[in-house]
C-alpha cells in the first residue's frame, strides 16, 4: 500500500478519508500540524502529501518536501493561491479538487444573506434569553432587489439560479463570461453601481487581490450588502471595516477572511484574537462570519475524499493527472497557473 500523509486534520476529514482509503490503497498517517516550512520534514518516508487551503506551501516548504522524496501534493479543495508555483515547477505535481459541491457553498451564501438580513443571529440570541421583542430585527424583501454576483464558475452559476428563486433582478461580472448561460453581464463598476447586494465567488488572482476596495466601495449603493465564500483577500478588509463603521455598508456575511490562517479551522475561545480588524468585524451587530465552513456539507466532504484519492490513485498508476495545476504547462488540458 502506499503511504501518504495528511496535514492540518480535523475529525471530520479522517472520517471520509478512512473510509475510501483501502478502496484505492492507501495507508494514511493523519497530522494535526499544518504543512509549513518548519513541518514538512515530517513527510519523510512519505510518498505523497494531502494538503488544505490554509497550509503554507511556499518556496522552502516546496524544497523541504522535494528534499524528502514527495514529488506530489494533493490538494483537497478547490484553491490553490497558497502554492508557490514557480517553486514547486519540474520538482512536485500539485492536484486538486476542482469540484466538490457548488451547491455546498451557493447555499451557504445563501444562508448568510438571509442570516443577516432577517436577523436571525440576533434573534436566536434574544430568545435564549426569554426576550421576545422584535425592535431592531427588520429586515427587506429580497424580490425585485438587485444580486450582484462575482464570478460565473459553477458556484457562481448555482448561486444565481438560488438568487432568481428569491425573485432578486441578477446580473453578473466576470472576464470570462459563462457562454451558455441566462446571465446579464455588465462591467465590475456597473455591478457595484447597481447591486443592492454583491456575492463573490471568484477566484484569487493577482487580478482580483482587493477586488473590493476603498475606491470600489466608495462606488455601492448606501447599506450594500456584501457576502463572501470565495477568498478572504478578495476584500480589502480595513477598507470594510470603515465602511460597516461609517454605515456605507449596511452588512457583511464573511465566510473567508485574508488573514485566516491562524484562527479559521482552530478553536480560540480561550484566546485573546490579536488581530483588530477581524475582532472589529466580529464585534459589528451587521456582521456574520463563519470559519470557512461553506464547503462542510456531507455531500462535499465525500467527494473531496473520493476525488483527492482518485487524484493520487492517477499518479501512482502514471494515468494524465484531470486536476494537474500546472505552473508554465505546454500539455493539452492541463490547468494552468
Amino acid at each position: 500500500m502506499r503511504r501518504i500523509c495528511f496535514y492540518d486534520t480535523k475529525q471530520y476529514d479522517k472520517l471520509y478519508f478512512d473510509y475510501y482509503k483501502e478502496k484505492f490503497g492507501f495507508e494514511i498517517d493523519y497530522f494535526e500540524s499544518k504543512l509549513n516550512s518548519n513541518t514538512a520534514v515530517m513527510a519523510r518516508g512519505y510518498e505523497a502529501v494531502v494538503a488544505f487551503v490554509n497550509d503554507t506551501i511556499d518556496a522552502q516548504t516546496i524544497d523541504t518536501l522535494y528534499d524528502n522524496g514527495i514529488r506530489i501534493i494533493a490538494m483537497r479543495c478547490a484553491g490553490y493561491n497558497n502554492i508557490d508555483f514557480k517553486a514547486a515547477f519540474d520538482k512536485i505535481h500539485v492536484v486538486r479538487v476542482p469540484d466538490y459541491s457548488p451547491y455546498a457553498v451557493a447555499e451557504h451564501a445563501m444562508a448568510l444573506l438571509l442570516t443577516l438580513n432577517r436577523k436571525i443571529h440576533r434573534a436566536y440570541n434574544r430568545t435564549k434569553e426569554h426576550n421576545f421583542s422584535l425592535n431592531g430585527l427588520i429586515g427587506f424583501d429580497l424580490h425585485g432587489k438587485t444580486m450582484g454576483v462575482v464570478g460565473t464558475g459553477k458556484i457562481g452559476r448555482v448561486f444565481v439560479d438560488i438568487s432568481k428563486g428569491f425573485g432578486l433582478n441578477v446580473i453578473a461580472y466576470d472576464p470570462y463570461p459563462a457562454e451558455i448561460a441566462d446571465i446579464k453581464y455588465v462591467s465590475f463598476d456597473e455591478l457595484c453601481e447597481e447591486s443592492d447586494i454583491i456575492s463573490l465567488h471568484c477566484p484569487l488572482t493577482k487580478e482580483t487581490r482587493y477586488l473590493i476596495d476603498k475606491k470600489h466601495i466608495e462606488r455601492m449603493k448606501n447599506g450594500v450588502i456584501i457576502i463572501n465564500t470565495s477568498r478572504g483577500a478578495l476584500i480589502n478588509s480595513e477598507a470594510l471595516l470603515s465602511a460597516i463603521k461609517e454605515e456605507k455598508v449596511g452588512g457583511a456575511g464573511l465566510d473567508v477572511y485574508e488573514e485566516e490562517t491562524e484562527f479559521f479551522y482552530e478553536d480560540k475561545s480561550y484566546s485573546i484574537i490579536q488581530d483588530d480588524i477581524l475582532s472589529g468585524l466580529i464585534s459589528m451587530p451587521n456582521v456574520i462570519v463563519t470559519s470557512h465552513q461553506a464547503f462542510l456539507t456531507k455531500e462535499a466532504l465525500n467527494n473531496i475524499a473520493e476525488i483527492t484519492l482518485w487524484n493520487l490513485k492517477d499518479y501512482f498508476d502514471e494515468n494524465f493527472l484531470v486536476n494537474e495545476i500546472c505552473y508554465q504547462c505546454v500539455r493539452p488540458n492541463a490547468n494552468r497557473h
